[in-house]
């Protein structure tokens, strides 16, 4: 058998057809009682920590920010943060991040 390259027009329509395939024969996840609870606290924590952030200042406060925007935006992912990373996550925005120290050499 000849092995030949398919065309772009080809290599999109076959995506389509796999794409298509795989939401047919897709098995939806179901969350118990305990983990929508536990995933509504966390939305609510996380939109009132970037609620109450808006108005602070310094340089931490803008990766923390965007740091809580994409958990929000990936809270459907299957990989989540445990309970210790999210509080990290959720403080992150209101303690400085430690300075670093000079050694005072002068180099």
């Amino acid at each position: 058998m000849a092995n030949h390259k398919l065309t772009p027009l080809q290599e999109l329509e076959a995506t389509k057809r796999a794409a298509a395939e795989a939401k047919a024969h897709k098995v939806p996840r179901v969350f118990s009682d305990e983990q929508k609870a536990v995933r509504k606290d966390r939305v609510a924590k996380a939109k009132d920590a970037l609620a109450r952030s808006v108005g602070a200042k310094g340089d931490h406060i803008a990766g923390a920010r965007a740091a809580l925007k994409k958990y929000l935006q990936n809270m459907n992912e299957p990989n989540q943060p445990d309970d210790g990373r999210f509080e990290m996550l959720i403080e992150a925005p209101f303690k400085a991040p430690p300075k670093k120290r000079d050694t005072g050499r002068g180099f």
